[in-house]
């Protein structure tokens, strides 16, 4: 079209149309060019009705002025919503306790946790695995972030992938998913296809489920063995889960982690005493550890260290106990990885099997 307005256009006509109110022909489309276009449906789909429905989908009442308020008032207001997470995943430890009592039983018996989710939710479930080798000193194998559209969706979002049911449960069949492996799906707003036929595929395979929502505990209607469901109400940004569900999202999983290798005696007085010297930083963690419990000077550390072939805990238990190494690793055998009764040669402490949350 012309960058020039038409001699023949009245001055108060909307733009595309001629004199007599017709859609402007180098506007309309020819109907060869329609051709093979599906129609949209006139009435909402039954998705639509869903998202309307769901908490994670609502308008949030106290953001109305946001796109004129100033930044600090922009500010101000998400971190007040911030401050309803903490005490919504607080109200579900009952049930976050369950699931890592389930988590260290499949630890115990070689299994796997495996974290299934779409966009952040399984960015995040990526994040929380790939942490725990250089914090726990875990085989990588033993907690997995799987992410809707694999690695390339980590880096760059790829939304349509979440809608396609099978490729959660072929995703679960390429890892070789079975028990003793424990699955946890991630969604925020608890519908996510791809996540969904992950825990149904995981669930007739034999494997324990769990999931992680910020829908509403009452209208949590999925089979698994436990739902963890800390509900923050609306998005700063309507239906922005990165922001407050992803934070809550991200408390539970590092409960789930943190909590399960602590009970697999991975931390002694608050420190992390299984992590492993794969760089500067955790070699220099590892030293200070050391001497903040034992006392010794960076040097005596740093020797002792090498003698227990660089493993914190071997190391802690040589000075603590007066041992060698090879007896230091014979003791930490026999307390299952526990420094305390490694220390004293004692059996580890018994496992917390707990009972059933209650809703």
């Amino acid at each position: 079209m012309s960058s020039s307005p038409r001699s023949d256009a009245r001055s108060d006509e909307p733009p595309g149309a001629d004199a007599s109110g017709s859609p402007d022909s180098d506007m309309a489309l020819a109907p060869e060019e329609t051709e093979g276009i599906p129609e949209e449906p006139a009435t909402p789909s039954a998705l639509f009705d869903t998202l309307e429905e769901l908490a994670t989908e609502q308008r949030n009442p106290r953001a109305g002025g946001l796109d004129t308020a100033s930044v600090e008032e922009i500010l101000h207001l998400i971190n007040t919503e911030d401050h309803q997470v903490p005490i919504a995943v607080r109200r579900e430890i009952p049930h976050i306790a369950q699931a890592v009592r389930l988590i260290g039983k499949s630890f115990e018996e070689g299994g796997r946790l495996l974290y299934v989710g779409a966009g952040t939710s399984g960015r995040l479930g990526v994040l929380d695995a790939s942490e725990c080798p250089p914090t726990f000193g875990t085989d990588p194998g033993m907690v997995q972030g799987l992410v809707a559209g694999g690695r390339a969706a980590v880096f760059r979002s790829q939304e349509g992938v979440e809608d396609e049911k099978a490729g959660g449960a072929d995703m679960l069949e390429a890892v070789e998913a079975a028990p003793p492996d424990i699955v946890c799906g991630i969604a925020a707003s608890r519908r996510t296809p791809y996540v969904l036929g992950a825990v149904e595929h995981a669930r007739e395979v034999g494997c324990r489920t769990l999931f992680v929502t910020c829908t509403r505990r009452a209208e949590f209607d999925l089979d698994v063995d436990v739902a963890i469901c800390p509900t923050v109400g609306p998005e700063v940004l309507m239906g922005s889960t990165r922001m407050k569900s992803g934070t809550a999202q991200k408390l539970v999983l590092n409960m789930l982690t943190t909590a399960a290798m602590i009970r697999r005696g991975k931390a002694y007085r608050g420190m992390m005493v299984d992590l492993q010297e794969t760089s500067q930083k955790l070699t220099e963690r590892s030293r200070r550890t050391v001497m903040t419990v034992t006392g010794l000077s960076y040097d005596e550390a740093r020797r002792l260290l090498h003698e227990a072939d660089g493993h914190v805990k071997t190391a802690l238990v040589m000075n603590l106990a007066d041992v060698a190494a090879d007896e230091a690793r014979r003791r930490l055998e026999r307390a299952s990885g526990f420094v305390r009764p490694a220390i004293e040669d004692d059996p580890p402490p018994p496992r917390d099997n707990g009972a059933p949350p209650t809703s």
